[in-house]
């Protein structure tokens, strides 16, 4: 193991471990076992929808170093209220440690913009009850995004903007209701300047970095699976524009989301 990842400590705050595209031959305890072995002590599994559920929670209980959310993403099927007790029962489970993912999504699916709202609203609710945090995906709806978020209260329980990709302004916005900022792999790609003026910005104590494995691996690791191991290459960028060593933004973001899941605790 490298010198500089031996007491280091990474956390992946968004990925899907039950999608993961696992090389020939290699299997999932291999494929967590290597970012391990770079310095990823947790990993935070996505629910995106009611299907799938089962999967992300059984890997979860499998691995002590694993913890999930549920929820129903804006390009799935939306939730209504009449149906989102499936997601209160799921949410009593000790290893489930937030809402979502929710949120919008305006660019893939733009005509489906109120069931899309109403499925968000649903989640805040019900975030809100649970005083549980809220994992957000939103492209192209920055404005209704935050008009939700600030309508249905989201400020009172925060959580995270994961993945983020929207202006500094948004980011702004999130980070005056509460809410954590969320770097992927997209911050390493040569035309995200925009998104590593975002980097550059957040407070120190907002920040979170992840990999959303498998879609959106980071250089140099594009055009490949995306996997867990590879938030190292997320943290090396964003250390680059923050200037400090990879290791006080890993010590960083793993501070950050502690305090954001108190019940988590690191092997």
């Amino acid at each position: 193991m490298p010198a500089s990842t031996q007491t280091m400590q990474l956390i992946d705050s968004h990925c899907h471990l039950d999608r993961l595209e696992l090389p020939a031959g290699q299997t999932l305890d291999e494929l967590l076992n290597a970012a391990r072995q770079l310095g990823v002590r947790h990993f935070l599994n996505i629910g995106v929808e009611r299907e799938s559920f089962p999967d992300v929670l059984a890997i979860a209980e499998r691995y002590d170093d694993v913890s999930c959310t549920v929820g129903v993403h804006p390009l799935y099927e939306g939730i209504h209220q009449q149906n989102i007790d499936w997601m209160r029962d799921a949410a009593k489970h000790p290893k489930v440690m937030a809402i979502g993912e929710t949120g919008l999504d305006y660019h893939y699916a733009a005509d489906s913009k109120s069931a899309q709202q109403q499925s968000f609203r649903a989640h805040i609710r019900l975030a809100r009850e649970l005083q549980l945090p809220l994992i957000i995906h939103t492209r192209e709806a920055q404005d209704d995004t935050l008009q939700i978020m600030a309508e249905e209260g989201a400020a009172e329980i925060g959580g995270i903007l994961h993945c983020f990709t929207e202006s500094w302004q948004m980011a702004e916005a999130a980070l005056e209701l509460g809410f954590h900022i969320s770097l992927s792999g997209i911050v390493t790609f040569r035309n995200a300047e925009s998104l590593r003026e975002v980097a550059r910005n957040v407070p120190a104590d907002r920040l979170l970095i992840e990999t959303d494995s498998p879609w959106l691996a980071p250089v140099p690791h594009r055009g490949k699976s995306n996997q867990p191991a590879f938030v190292l290459n997320v943290a090396e960028c964003i250390a680059r524009e923050r200037k400090c060593s990879v290791a006080e933004l890993a010590a960083l973001t793993t501070a950050n989301f502690l305090r954001l899941f108190p019940r988590i605790s690191l092997n």
